[in-house]
């Protein structure tokens, strides 16, 4: 069976942390062999990179916009310090959020854009959130020049017809649980305008649950369940999916080439 990677989860997280290690043995039966676990505030950083020494898992390090309000005079030092320190480490969680008060929005992007152009001089991949804020988030990119690495725009949420405007700004377009979703329209008609070589499939663990679940937290096992719906919206087979996005993932975070 062709293996899974689940391109965004947060394995470090306090409703997950403390089943860590049972969690990943419980993908890795599912086939789910690698997993992109992404840090989003100074706080969990070190976890993040103490889950990255089991196999399989790869870390990225990043200050996510809902705790832009929380991080310390010297976070983007310390960032930088631990990416150096970790030079298989991407830039990530990192994004805008225009769910969120409006108050917000300029600290945002200006955390967003440090952290950006730290990830292109460094030469590291990002993995990016963006909610309601998609005009504004192609803006700054091409201000920016694109993400020069390359980078995940996980749980894509948007419309279809900024996929190829992104994807020419240097991004793959990741999906999680919400795909699976009875009436999610929108979803369905963005995987389907996704180029083959820019498909990326996620579980954002421990949110994101897929359906028919609807109890529990999320995880990455469940990887496997997005991959079949994808492969099923795309009328392709459950293996060639899997192969499609590992082959993508591999080459996006770790610069394999398939």
């Amino acid at each position: 069976m062709t293996p899974l990677f689940d391109a965004h989860c947060h394995l470090q997280d306090k409703r997950i942390a403390a089943d860590s290690a049972a969690i990943i043995a419980r993908a890795r039966a599912k086939g789910v062999i690698k997993m992109m676990c992404c840090g989003t505030c100074e706080n969990d950083w070190e976890a993040v990179k103490t889950l990255s020494a089991q196999e399989g898992v790869l870390a990225s390090f990043g200050l996510h916009p809902w705790y832009v309000s929380e991080r310390t005079d010297w976070w983007l030092d310390k960032l930088e310090t631990l990416l150096v320190a970790s030079p298989g480490a991407g830039v990530g969680e990192i994004g805008l959020d225009h769910a969120m008060d409006k108050f917000t929005h300029g600290l945002q992007e200006e955390i967003f854009l440090y952290q950006l152009r730290l990830a292109n001089r460094l030469n590291r991949t990002v993995s990016i959130h963006c909610r309601r804020a998609f005009e504004r988030m192609i803006t700054l990119l091409e201000k920016e020049g694109g993400v020069g690495p390359g980078g995940a725009l996980h749980s894509f949420s948007g419309p279809k017809e900024l996929i190829p405007v992104l994807e020419k700004l240097g991004l793959y377009i990741s999906f999680s649980g919400s795909i699976t979703s009875e009436g999610n329209r929108r979803g369905v008609e963005a995987i389907r305008a996704v180029s083959p070589k820019r498909l990326l499939i996620e579980t954002d663990s421990p949110d994101m649950l897929p359906a028919p679940m609807t109890e529990g937290v999320n995880e990455p096992a469940n990887c496997i369940i997005v991959n079949e719906k994808a492969a099923l919206l795309l009328g392709i087979g459950k293996e060639e999916m899997a192969k499609r996005t590992w082959d993508n993932a591999c080459r996006l975070f770790e610069g394999a080439t398939p």
